[in-house]
């Protein structure tokens, strides 16, 4: 083989195997299909209307199998709950909710993704939102959209977990089990929406946001972004073993703060503030069986208030896991890792009869 041959030989084995890395990256899930379903005249809790809204989703596995709903945490997405610590722990072949066994649902919330948002073009004249919406439409995607007339349960973090306790009031009959994490079943309230509130003061105070009409990016988003986050997320022994000092600190900030801003800044404003008015009442509601998660460094539901302990006795069949504490936890963020509680979900699920 001459020399100019085996170049070329060797670039087509390099080309080949990059597109198959790249095919074998998007289709690492049994069956995925990424989707966009219109919902006709929908209505918003505020009297608004849209004659057509749009909401993304994603899917995996057999939609004949029992179905299993996915819901993300603030500003994230559907596709983004297939992340490593997360779906690849869950999903994959041999794991606690194989797609090969399970339909697994994983939509965009309202505002997020490839549903309908702010940047579509209506700016801050977008209707403003909240979790009752969000719940409202996950709903008309699973029943209407995707033809689901029963769900073998729901998994929420942090945002989506707050949206689980809603689905539980909400539709009591439609699912056997319900796993809220990082998340209470109270009024937004306390440090945790203090917190939030600085966020929309931060961002609707800046004349770069200019009522919504900016014409580049406020910065002001990304900074209350990074300092929320570290306010609120991360764990306090987690955070203390990586920045021992001031100096270190003042690196993990500046990183942060340099890196490239993911989000549109009035879709970042609107998720942050759609959880503003949420309140679950009547927990005694729901019927199915409930697994709720929170970790015991968990900044924005903390454990000294005392609050699961004393909601979960209004719920008929709940059970509380709290995730310790340690250097290798995140706060908040702990729950987002499955392999934190993902033999307590196979535990939790043996039990459950199925429902319709």
């Amino acid at each position: 083989m001459s020399r100019k041959c085996s170049v070329a030989a060797i670039l087509f084995m390099v080309v080949s195997f990059t597109c198959f890395q790249a095919f074998a990256a998007e289709n690492e899930f049994f069956m995925r299909q990424d989707g966009v379903w219109k919902a006709k005249d929908f209505q918003f809790h505020t009297g608004e209307k849209f004659s057509e809204m749009s909401i993304g989703y994603v899917t995996l596995g057999d939609p004949r199998n029992e179905a299993v709903l996915i819901l993300h945490g603030t500003t994230g997405s559907g596709a983004g709950m297939l992340n490593p610590r997360f779906g690849k722990l869950l999903f994959q072949e041999g794991q606690p909710l194989d797609a090969h066994k399970y339909y697994i649902i994983l939509p965009d919330a309202i505002g997020t993704g490839k549903s309908s948002k702010p940047s579509d073009g209506l700016k801050a004249k977008f209707p403003r939102y909240n979790y009752e919406d969000m719940v409202l439409a996950q709903y008309r995607l699973v029943t209407e959209g995707l033809g689901v007339k029963h769900l073998r349960l729901i998994i929420g973090y942090s945002m989506g977990g707050m949206q689980s306790w809603l689905w539980g009031i909400r539709y009591p009959d439609f699912m056997d089990a319900l796993i809220p994490m990082a998340s209470m079943p109270i009024a937004m309230s306390g440090r945790n929406w203090m917190m939030r509130k600085f966020i929309s003061e931060t961002v609707r105070n800046d004349p770069a946001w200019n009522g919504g009409e900016y014409k580049e990016q406020p910065r002001s988003a990304q900074f209350a972004s990074v300092f929320y986050a570290i306010a609120t997320n991360g764990g306090d022994q987690a955070l203390q073993k990586a920045a021992p000092t001031s100096d270190k600190g003042d690196e993990i900030i500046a990183q942060r703060l340099s890196a490239k801003f993911p989000h549109d800044a009035n879709d970042f404003l609107y998720q942050w503030e759609s959880s503003r008015g949420y309140a679950p009442k009547n927990l005694e509601k729901i019927k199915a069986r409930v697994l709720a998660i929170n970790s015991a460094d968990d900044e924005r539901n903390p454990v000294a208030l005392g609050v699961m302990e004393k909601e979960l006795a209004k719920i008929p069949n709940a059970q509380y896991y709290l995730i310790p504490a340690s250097e290798e936890t995140a706060g908040h963020g702990t729950a987002g890792n499955a392999k934190w509680w993902k033999d307590r979900l196979v535990e939790f699920m043996k039990d459950i009869p199925a429902g319709k």
